[in-house]
């Protein structure tokens, strides 16, 4: 894991994201070379400096594109509006609720990524799913030289990332290569569900999860015996639980085995393990509903798998990295050992040697990514030759 500030776990873990992200080490260089000091101050102060320097960058990107777009230049202009979306969304991410311009840096990225993909001619589109008189909006990513329906993965969030970071750090088009599309969705408690619609988290995925299967069973390009799960981080639950209790999935995927997450809170408010963003009990229970951090502990007494995974009887590969500092590696190994009904389940530890090794892999995302996305195309009847 690069360290560019090491007394902050949480930043590092930030600028590891956005490289994975796109971002180019100069750019880096420059946004954090400013925040030495300000690494080492309380979250709200410490932030509040993460987020000039970075949207000062994005500024810059979003003038050099625009003059881009007046010479007719509009890939290389979409390409820097994505980069400069890369660097709002990492600020906007480390921001803690309610804090001033939040909202407006949200909807800037968005701005910027949409107006960037548009530009980049990648077929990958906006799409929304309709829910509880809502909606929740998703990135279609079809496959690549498929003609007919197409299998596809269903690509969910964690606790704090959002669908347009999934995208930007390239699981979808690796996907889209082998012959697979990737519906990239900001289920309840994450992205757009969340900030723009008050959308809450709710421990029982499937009741989500199902809603996006019908939509996609109504799309004439999609296969609809061949639609997976894959979720990250947090969503190494979301997705088990989903694909236990949703039957129409036919594989599924954790990228890091969140097995007991009601553990995980006990343990980190005894401060054991590191954080993945500041202000992190405010954030989740904003991200659950819950009045204060007594009530989300309450909550989160459901988040768990235990009970759960014996129901699943489709393929299922877990993954974790041997030095997840956020989730301990035991975790990934119980949801694997409660994999008694798969057909086809398999426990995959990614280490120095095959990079990947940090949480979610932020590491190394293109390794462990490439050995997930093979054996979705494997399951899914994709390719990966």
């Amino acid at each position: 894991m690069f360290r560019y500030f090491p007394t902050n776990y949480v930043w590092d873990l930030s600028v590891n994201l956005s490289i994975e992200m796109g971002a180019r080490m100069g750019e880096i260089a420059a946004m954090c070379e400013p925040l030495a000091e300000a690494a080492k101050a309380p979250d709200a102060a410490g932030t509040a400096a993460f987020r000039e320097s970075w949207v000062k960058m994005a500024d810059t990107l979003t003038e050099l594109a625009t003059e881009d777009e007046a010479r007719g230049r509009t890939i290389s202009a979409g390409v820097k509006h994505l980069r400069a979306a890369n660097y709002m969304l990492t600020a906007e991410r480390l921001q803690g609720h309610g804090s001033d311009g939040r909202l407006a840096l949200y909807r800037r990225m968005l701005a910027a990524f949409y107006r960037g993909l548009s530009m980049t001619h990648t077929g990958a589109q906006r799409v929304v799913i309709p829910y509880e008189g809502q909606q929740l909006s998703a990135i279609w990513i079809p496959a690549e030289g498929v003609t007919g329906p197409q299998p596809v993965l269903v690509q969910v969030n964690g606790l704090d990332s959002v669908k347009e970071m999934k995208y930007l750090v390239g699981p979808p088009n690796w996907l889209a290569t082998r012959g697979v599309a990737s519906l990239i969705v900001d289920q309840p408690g994450t992205g757009e569900a969340l900030r723009l619609h008050d959308i809450k988290a709710r421990f029982d995925s499937e009741h989500w999860a199902s809603k996006v299967v019908d939509w996609l069973e109504a799309r004439p390009d999609v296969n609809p015996k061949r639609i997976g799960m894959e979720g990250v981080s947090l969503g190494g639950y979301f997705c088990p639980r989903a694909v236990a209790f949703e039957p129409r999935f036919a594989c599924g995927v954790a990228w890091g085995g969140n097995h007991d997450w009601r553990d995980v809170q006990k343990r980190r408010l005894e401060r054991e393990g590191d954080f993945p963003v500041p202000h992190y009990w405010d954030h989740v229970c904003w991200v659950w509903g819950a009045r204060d951090v007594d009530h989300f502990m309450e909550s989160a007494e459901n988040v768990h798998l235990d009970g759960v995974l014996d129901r699943i009887q489709v393929p299922f590969l877990v993954t974790h990295g041997a030095k997840d500092s956020q989730i301990p590696l035991k975790w990934a190994e119980r949801t694997y050992e409660q994999l008694i009904n798969s057909p086809r389940r398999e426990l995959k530890i990614f280490d120095d040697r095959t990079g990947g090794a940090q949480h979610a892999s932020c590491d190394n995302a293109a390794n462990a990514g490439a050995y997930i996305m093979d054996w979705v195309a494997e399951v899914l009847g994709g390719h990966t030759a």
